[in-house]
């Protein structure tokens, strides 16, 4: 790797004259955030992106408009930050996070992508998961990369294409097909692609990387064993490079717009970004992002554990300086995307933002559970057979109480996930960072407090999924030194919601949730 030397931290009087920008990149949205060397944000720009569902189950995106939204963004923020006085020659570098297991294949030749990108909580794989998962060989995957086999991971939605899609399968037996996860795409485009003075950029990097189920936890390095679990030959496809999270030069340069020339130098899985965002540098820390999904990470420092409790374990970050941090991590598919649900399809609200207004609407759920399994359940129950379930409704339920169990699901879920990390780790957390749009709702956090008994902890500058890809960027290009120069990013004005409930309360709710978890099971059936 390149060692290039790196320029001193920014004087404190300097940082406002420091700029970085982040690609943001999500399920639902995409956005460009410029942050000072303070890792306050000064321009923004978000848009929307279509979210294509052919069939019941299935989930894509249009790979040309992923990269359509990020340029739009770039663009449109750039003005608005030099609309501001500000000089767009002092934007330092950029980082990108994107959605991880999302999964892009293109003609490595021409650039172009051959079928829609089949987005992470898709679920068309639900077949082949079980034929995979009493294949001789199974049960060594987990130790190797840290994932179950389940519809989650990108490995399977290769596969998928493979066996059922002609333009994937003649480029793979022409060897001509990339495979990639976002961030790949999107820096191998974002550089110019196959046309690119000197050839193309195709990186990943380690927390993307372990999202595939084909590189090994350990080595950061593709596997022999895991690639031949899945049959997947590597003569026929290209893999891209996996290179450390922080770096100055391996991942290009943008090669066309406002920000012409400007470098990319971070790269993280969103839900790592958000941790580096948190600082969660420390063994023990730990937060949640209440996006679309519900995503909790938690630092085991320098060595992946293995959970016993249905977790995965995932690379948290890599800085490339020979110590990844690897993190626990409980992946809920259904969080914000469950507020979305009762806007959209349900009409019980008319805003995404007025979900607390309904909720208190009334004093409690009124004995109604809503397990929001749209495509299954993930962490810690991993059922791949369960349908969204509404249990408990009476003549009495009004539409406050589904508001309320709405909420309720993504907490009492991602309690359960904090119960299972105590359980591996062997230390029960005292606080919980979180972030992410859901975190918004002072009902939802309270709520998540009172039912995880933990301390909840939301910081008042919630861009932190941009901000840490901004902070790999920075550490790359010497805007800090190292993470100890990072103490005071985003440490100001922050909420804490502490339980108000008591150990019995929230037993029994639990209790009852647990309950209409194994009543959810078995929904789907090949009958």
């Amino acid at each position: 790797m390149d060692d290039a030397p790196k320029p001193k931290r920014p004087r404190a009087r300097d940082a406002e004259e420091t700029f970085l920008g982040s690609i943001d990149q999500g399920t639902t949205s995409t956005r460009f955030v410029i942050f000072n060397a303070n890792g306050e944000p000064v321009a923004l720009h978000q848009m929307g992106l279509s979210n294509v569902h052919p069939e019941s189950g299935w989930h894509e995106h249009d790979p040309l408009e992923l990269l359509e939204t990020v340029e739009t963004c770039i663009k449109e923020a750039a003005k608005k930050f030099t609309d501001k006085g500000f000089d767009i020659a002092k934007i330092n570098a950029i980082g990108v996070t994107n959605q991880r297991e999302t999964t892009v294949l293109w003609n490595k030749n021409t650039g172009e992508p051959l079928y829609n990108a089949i987005v992470w909580p898709d679920t068309r794989t639900k077949a082949l998961v079980r034929e995979l998962k009493v294949k001789e060989g199974s049960d060594k995957l987990l130790d190797l990369c840290g994932l179950p086999l389940s519809t989650y991971p990108s490995s399977v939605k290769l596969l998928w294409l493979l066996q059922n899609n002609e333009a994937v399968k003649a480029a793979y037996d022409e060897r001509c097909l990339a495979f990639g996860t976002v961030d790949t795409w999107l820096i191998f485009r974002l550089n110019g692609g196959v046309d690119r003075q000197g050839g193309p950029i195709f990186v990943t990097d380690p927390t993307n990387a372990s999202r595939t189920m084909f590189m090994n936890l350990r080595t950061l390095k593709y596997d022999d064993q895991l690639l031949g679990f899945f049959d997947i030959d590597r003569q026929k496809i290209s893999l891209p490079e996996i290179v450390p999270s922080s770096h100055p030069t391996a991942f290009g340069s943008l090669s066309r717009g406002p920000l012409q020339g400007v470098r990319i130098a971070g790269c993280l899985g969103d839900q790592s970004s958000a941790l580096v965002g948190q600082l969660g540098f420390k063994p023990g820390q730990a937060k949640n992002t209440y996006g679309t999904g519900c995503f909790l990470l938690y630092n085991v420092g320098t060595a992946p554990v293995i959970s016993k409790g249905g977790l995965l374990a995932t690379v948290a970050y890599d800085f490339g300086d020979g110590s990844p941090v690897y993190a626990l991590e409980g992946s809920i598919a259904v969080a914000g995307s469950g507020v979305t649900f009762l806007l959209n399809n349900l009409g019980l609200i008319e805003s995404s933002k007025a979900i607390d207004e309904v909720a208190l609407s009334v004093p409690d759920n009124g004995g109604v559970y809503f397990v929001t399994a749209f495509s299954g359940l993930f962490a810690p129950y991993w059922i791949d057979d369960a349908k969204g379930t509404i249990f408990g409704l009476t003549a009495h339920s009004q539409k406050g109480h589904i508001a309320r169990a709405t909420l309720e699901a993504a907490c009492h879920q991602t309690s359960a996930i904090l119960d299972a990390m105590a359980k591996d780790s062997g230390r029960a957390l005292s606080s919980l960072a979180v972030d992410g749009g859901l975190s918004n709702s002072d009902l939802c956090m309270q709520t998540q407090a009172d039912l995880s008994g933990i301390r909840v902890d939301r910081p008042a500058m919630r861009e932190t999924t941009a901000l840490g890809a901004a902070i790999a960027a920075g550490l790359a290009t010497g805007i800090w030194s190292s993470i100890d120069d990072l103490k005071d990013i985003n440490s100001t004005n922050r909420t804490i919601f502490e339980p108000r409930i008591g150990k019995e309360k929230r037993t029994a709710s639990r209790k009852m949730w647990e309950r209409a978890v194994e009543m959810c099971r078995g929904w789907i059936r090949d009958d």
